[in-house]
C-alpha cells in the first residue's frame, strides 16, 4: 500500500497513511468530530432564530448544514483563497469576508431547507458563526 519511489518519500507516505488510520480508528477523535458538528448545528439553529434573513427548517437540516459547511471549508475555501490572493492582499484581508459569504451561499444552494437572504446577511452569518464556533470549540478543547 505504501509504494512511492524513493525511500524517504515511502517513509513519509507510510507515516502519513498510518497517522490517518490511527486518527480514524481512535474513538475519541470520532466522538470529538461528532460533538463539533453538533455544536456547529446548534450555532446554525441559534443564528437562524436571531438573524431575520436566515432560515433553517429543522435540526436535522442544521446538522446537514454543519456538515456541508465543514466540507466546503475544507475543499472549496482554500482554492478560493489562493485564486483571490491578490485581491485579498489589496483589501488587507477584507475580501475573506466575501469568500466566507460565498461559502455560505454555496451551502444555501446545496442544502434544501436552509436559506440566506442577501450578501449582508451572509456576511453577518459567517462572522457570527465563526465567532460562536471558535468560542464553543475553545471550551471543548479545555480538558
Amino acid at each position: 500500500p505504501c509504494t512511492p519511489r524513493s525511500r524517504a518519500a515511502r517513509r513519509s507516505w507510510c507515516v502519513f497513511f498510518f497517522a490517518i488510520l490511527n486518527y480514524q480508528s481512535n474513538p475519541y477523535n470520532k466522538m470529538r468530530l461528532l460533538l463539533k458538528l453538533l455544536l456547529s448545528a446548534l450555532v446554525v439553529v441559534g443564528l437562524a432564530k436571531v438573524l431575520p434573513g436566515v432560515t433553517v427548517n429543522s435540526y436535522f437540516t442544521a446538522f446537514i448544514v454543519a456538515i456541508v459547511l465543514a466540507l466546503l471549508n475544507i475543499i472549496v475555501k482554500p482554492v478560493l483563497v489562493i485564486l483571490t490572493l491578490p485581491v485579498t492582499i489589496l483589501t488587507l484581508g477584507l475580501f475573506l469576508l466575501i469568500i466566507n459569504a460565498i461559502i455560505i451561499f454555496l451551502a444555501d444552494g446545496f442544502v434544501p431547507g436552509f436559506s440566506v437572504d442577501g450578501w449582508f446577511m451572509a456576511i453577518i452569518f459567517s462572522l457570527l458563526f465563526s465567532l460562536f464556533q471558535s468560542i464553543l470549540y475553545s471550551l471543548l478543547d479545555k480538558d
